[in-house]
């Protein structure tokens, strides 16, 4: 990748997100004059549970997941980031350690941001903070989401509204369907959705039956979009 085609990724991921949603050339490359590229291979560890957090990374391309490990060992995977996304923003507000593990699903390249560079720039682009909450909310929301599922709706369902949220995101649409290379193994999905590999196995299964998707290696097509969203109401 040379440097100005770098650079103008960079800006389209910058001006891109939501966190800095709105800002024009001129800031995005103020912005950018202070960020860092990093570059991740597959299954590399950006930052490890328990790591003092310092900073925050914009997903430039490519997949991170992050996970928590509970007392006993099992991981529990929390999301599944792509570009355009942030990670590390609640250290921000609240100094400390970092709460999961980020770990590079496919090769990602990252903006990297100290987090006393964002916190000069939004002293200068106070109007920015609105972003910052706004994106914040976002994600208590679905976090929120996330934890009534885990409570009311069954293993299908969560599977279903997975898949659907993982096409939404990261799906790429063909004569066929939409086509979403996660990355993710089944046992990575399981932890995704809260539950058993074999019951996650056992409600693909059931959609494969039904012709409502298509497992290919390490990604899925959503044959019926409407069927499933149905099934994950």
């Amino acid at each position: 990748m040379n440097a100005h085609h770098g650079d103008f990724e960079g800006f389209n991921v910058i001006t891109g997100s939501g966190l800095f949603a709105g800002i024009d050339q001129d800031e995005a490359q103020r912005l950018r004059d202070v960020m860092v590229g990093r570059r991740l291979n597959r299954g590399s560890v950006l930052f490890w549970e328990g790591d003092e957090g310092d900073r925050l990374f914009l997903i430039q391309s490519g997949m991170i997941k992050l996970g928590r490990t509970s007392p006993d060992g099992r991981e529990n995977l929390l999301a599944v980031l792509g570009k355009g996304e942030f990670i590390g923003e609640l250290t921000l507000f609240d100094p400390g350690p970092r709460t999961a593990t980020a770990t590079a699903v496919t090769e990602s390249e990252l903006l990297e941001l100290s987090h006393e560079a964002l916190g000069e720039w939004l002293d200068q682009n106070p109007a920015a903070s609105k972003h910052l909450l706004q994106e914040l909310a976002h994600r208590l929301r679905r976090t929120n989401e996330a934890v009534t599922d885990l409570i009311f709706a069954d293993v299908p369902g969560r599977v279903a509204k997975a898949l659907l949220d993982l096409a939404d995101r990261f799906g790429q649409s063909t004569a066929e369907g939409v086509h979403v290379t996660h990355g993710l193994t089944q046992e990575e999905l399981a932890h995704l959705v809260g539950a058993s590999r074999e019951t996650v196995n056992k409600a693909l299964a059931e959609f494969i039956a039904r012709s409502w998707i298509r497992l290919e290696g390490r990604s899925v097509y959503l044959l019926d979009i409407e069927r499933l969203a149905r099934r994950a109401a």
